[in-house]
């Protein structure tokens, strides 16, 4: 089983419906853990109390930056892998779009359009 994010406290930047799943976009984090999170998409199931899909935009340590700066990985219950590496997923518009575009593939929302909420 994956490692789900630990949050202490982040500023939610974005929320999301998109079917039977609302997402918060997250920013500013501060975490216990080794990870240096940027961002976090958290979804979490209608009914559900907590999430249990995430897609998070981590930051590189400066030795391995030669494809970017930030890692995009996906992160389940059965999985935990990145995506991608570049600068773009430091920018919180590219982070969202290719994050929700993730998380239609893998909840097989294809079919789903993400409604902006804030």
């Amino acid at each position: 089983m994956s490692e789900f994010p630990t949050i202490r406290t982040a500023i939610p930047k974005r929320r999301y419906q998109i079917s039977d799943f609302s997402a918060t976009l997250l920013g500013e984090i501060d975490s216990p853990d080794a990870v240096n999170y940027h961002y976090i998409l958290a979804f979490v199931p209608m009914g559900e109390p907590k999430p249990n899909f995430f897609v998070v935009s981590e930051r590189v340590p400066p030795k391995d930056r030669p494809d970017g700066g930030y890692r995009l990985r996906v992160i389940n219950s059965a999985m935990n892998e990145v995506m991608d590496q570049s600068d773009a997923w430091g920018d919180e518009e590219a982070f969202a779009t290719q994050a929700l575009e993730l998380a239609q593939q893998a909840l097989g929302l294809g079919g789903h359009e993400a409604m902006r909420l804030m």
